[in-house]
Formats: C-alpha cells, structure tokens, sequence
C-alpha cells in the first residue's frame, strides 16, 4: 500500500526519487545513459552562497533542448490557464457519489490487487533515499547503536531492502508495514528478508489509520525514524490525523518523520481524465487505489496544527530538467516552477491559482493533541522537476513535497 506509483529512475548514485517518476500514470518514463547523477538532495536552501554542485542555468529559451539538465528555470507563462483547463475538465465529471463509497470502504483491497498484478517488478529500489534523508545513512552506520527505523507503506520493500544492503550497524531494526497483505507477502519472500547480512527487518500487516492503534511488535516511544514516502496522499484526508496521531504514539521523544509525497499540479494531476476526481485534489487512479496532492501548508497543518510563518517563505525558482521518454504522455501541459526556503524550512506562497485551498478538514477544530505543536518543522519543501525528452520535443512538469518533522524531545 502507499507506494509511490512508478517505475522510478536510479540517476547515478542518486535517485529514484530525487524522483523523477514516481507515479503509476507515468511509469513508462525511462531512464537515460545521458543523465547528469544528482550529487545533493532535491529539497535544499537556494538562498545558500553556493549553489548545488551541477547546476545549469537557463539563460536563452531556445537552448531548453540542448541539454538534459537545467537549473532555475523561469516559470512558464501559461501555467494558470493549463491549470485551469485540467481541473475544470476533471470536475465537470467528478467520480460518482456511490462509487466514491465503495472506493474508500475498503482501500486495502485495491492496494493487494495491484501488487497481485506486479508482483515487486513494478517498483525501482530508492536509491536516493541517503540524499535527500542523510538521517537514514547515519542510523545504518557500524558504530550508530540501537537504532529502530519503522517504514510505514513498505509496500514490496523498495526502501526497506535498499536500506538493509547499505547497512553496516548491526543493531538496526527496520521495521515494514503496510496494509496490504500481499504487499507484506512480496517484502516477506525476498531473500534479504529471510537472511539479512547486517541488522535485523520484520514486517507485518498494520492500518496507519486505525484508531489510536501501534503496528505488531512496536511499544509505544520506541521508534528513531519513521519514513513517509508516499503513504498520506493514499489516505483520505479524515484519516490525516488518525495516522499522525499513531506515528507519534510510536515516536521517541526527538524522533523524526521523514515524509515526501505528491505536491499540488503536479503532472499527473492535471493529467487525470473524467471519473477520476473524488474531491478537490484527491483522486481515484485506473487500479482504484487513491491519491491526493498536497499543499505544503497542509503538511505543517497535519504535523503542528498552524500553517508555515510567513517569516519561513521566501521566492525563488527552482527547477531540475532531465531527458526521459514517455510514451504515455501526448500533451504540452506546464508547470510554474516555484521553491522556497529559509533556514532550511521551505514554504511556498504562490499567486491567486484555481483550486489551491487547505482541505477543509485542517481547518476544523480538533481535540488537542500534548503536546502542542505534536511536531516541529525541520524541513518543509517543494522539489520542482521538469522532464524533457528532447526526441519529440516535450516538456513534462512534476511536483513533490517533502518534510522532516520532529517530535518534541520532551513529551
């Protein structure tokens, strides 16, 4: 379950996911022997002295397709009205209301479809992870000590394994869950499950959104890290603070979230057809698993209850072209490029577009959860990634968001 929805590019010693697919819809983006490897995280602070070891700057339009790799790219200027277009088309012929029932009765089904389906072929490893989590290299370090890693939407082990192969403490324990079974089935038969070569992996079948519920085996306060890659947006948005609420049950005090998930327009966002839109954002996919695309202001909600200082925005554009085939994808639709940072907690503060909102279930009021903020923000960030195939001459805009959340050390 909660797994990224693509094939996923392994960009040199980088990434798939300084992603550059990671969504179903857009599985058919290959990699490339021409790509330039990401050498540091896709979420950074632009305000820095130095900017990123590789960068390119865009200069002339008419060099866009000279290269497979560009930095600081200006935003498009059609951008409200390709937003426009898509979410008016998509609402025009929302999911019907029954449907909408039976698609979030029971998500875990169409989740263990879809891995009966693929199998574990259909997902790449992340190899990116030590990038843009350097929090996950230290904890797999020989001298690191007693360290619990809990991966939550382990779906076929696609961050559990890559993090068990690197590993070299032999007192990490990396704990896999999902509510899949099948998925749970696929991490349980890999062969690095049944004879990991440093450390220790389990994995079991767990519900984030159930009630006030810790997964098998975990005690409460006995967790380091939690990853989040790809989960909340599978969930629907009644179910955001149910599972909050269970990641910090199981959190050590000064234990951290590190989450990244889909960000709003991104590509295959506005690339959905009719009978797809549950609601504003959020989505029924072809295989009937869901996804919703987040604003970074809902994220800080979810984790803290108040939305981003405006002392923690700053604009700047930044955006990352790479060569990709995608056969799948016939259109020209457009993206503003726009990341912001500040002591390395990065807002966004966009203009006036059609359907940027706050869920409305962030803005009702709700039980107070000790201590308040649950969370502080370490990072909070949009990676902007436009993927060019310079073959037939497109250019394809994606959007993820990325955070580091902390639980207080004194709860």
């Amino acid at each position: 379950m909660y797994m990224d929805q693509t094939k996923t590019q392994d960009i040199g010693t980088s990434c798939c996911r300084s992603p550059m697919s990671e969504d179903q819809d857009c599985h058919t983006i290959a990699e490339t022997s021409t790509r330039i490897p990401k050498l540091t995280s896709s979420v950074h602070d632009i305000a820095a002295e130095k900017p990123p070891f590789g960068s390119r700057f865009l200069t002339d339009q008419s060099d866009v397709w000279t290269q497979n790799a560009w930095d600081h790219v200006p935003p498009p200027e059609d951008q409200t009205e390709a937003i426009f277009a898509s979410l008016a088309r998509q609402r025009v012929a929302p999911v019907p209301g029954s449907d909408r029932e039976k698609y979030n009765a029971k998500p875990a089904k169409y989740w263990d479809n879809f891995y009966k389906a693929n199998a574990g072929n259909f997902f790449r490893d992340r190899k990116w992870l030590h990038l843009e989590f350097p929090e996950l290299l230290t904890a797999a370090q020989s001298d690191a000590g007693d360290v619990t890693i809990c991966e939550i939407g382990c779906g076929a082990g696609n961050t559990a394994f890559p993090l068990l192969s690197a590993n070299k403490n032999p007192k990490l324990m990396i704990r896999a869950f999902d509510y899949s079974s099948h998925a749970v089935k696929l991490v349980q038969a890999n062969s690095l499950y049944q004879d990991p070569p440093v450390g220790s992996i389990q994995a079991a079948v767990w519900d984030l959104s159930c009630e006030n519920s810790l997964p098998p085996g975990v005690a409460p306060e006995s967790v380091d890290i939690v990853v989040l890659v790809f989960v909340l947006s599978a969930l629907h948005p009644d179910e955001w603070e149910k599972a909050v609420r269970n990641i910090h049950r199981m959190l050590k005090p000064g234990g951290v979230v590190l989450l990244r998930d889909y960000g709003r327009y991104d590509l295959t966002q506005l690339r959905f057809k009719s009978g797809r839109l549950l609601e504003d954002n959020f989505y029924i996919r072809g295989d009937k698993t869901r996804v919703y695309f987040f604003e970074l202001d809902e994220l800080a909600l979810i984790f803290t209850g108040t939305r981003p200082t405006s002392a923690q925005k700053t604009c700047n554009t930044v955006q990352i072209a790479e060569e990709s085939r995608d056969d799948s994808y016939n259109g020209s639709l457009t993206l503003f490029a726009h990341s912001e940072s500040r002591d390395d907690q990065i807002s966004r503060d966009l203009p006036p577009l059609p359907g940027v909102e706050i869920h409305p279930t962030l803005l009702r009021p709700h039980v107070p959860h000790p201590p308040s903020p649950p969370f502080s923000i370490e990072q909070l960030g949009v990676d902007r990634r436009l993927l060019v195939n310079r073959r037939r001459q497109l250019k394809m805009y994606r959007v993820w968001v990325q955070g580091k959340f902390r639980k207080s050390p004194i709860d």
